[in-house]
């Protein structure tokens, strides 16, 4: 059993920073995934963090977006800077508790999702 809570979302202007957080349970180091999704649009995997610190992004985020974990809080991070309208989407991280090292960013690795925080960038 895996749960995940999201938070930090909201709406802030284009050029803008925000930061997510991901609180899972329980507290072991499994991997957590970020993952968002725009209306009318496929659910695109955004960045991961494996048990080595390996971070993988989208092309699309690479160069704005930071993935951190905190371990003590058993926490993930996710740090956006320069925001664009395109990033509006519900965001969500994802859990496989088989994997440490192999973290994906493909939706069908993850059996264990949290509800959403939703992110919204007004131009």
């Amino acid at each position: 059993q895996v749960q995940l809570v999201e938070s930090g979302g909201g709406s802030v202007q284009a050029g803008g920073s925000m930061r997510l957080s991901c609180a899972a349970s329980p507290a072991k180091r499994y991997c957590v995934t970020w993952f968002r999704q725009a209306p009318g649009k496929e659910r695109e995997g955004v960045a991961t963090f494996n048990l080595e610190a390996k971070q993988t992004y989208a092309n699309s985020v690479q160069g704005r977006f930071t993935v951190s974990r905190d371990n003590a809080k058993n926490t993930l991070y996710l740090q956006m800077n320069d925001l664009k309208p395109e990033d509006t989407a519900m965001y969500y991280c994802a859990a496989d508790p088989s994997r440490s090292l192999a973290c994906g960013l493909s939706q069908t690795q993850y059996p264990y999702w949290g509800q959403g925080t939703q992110v919204t960038v007004s131009s």
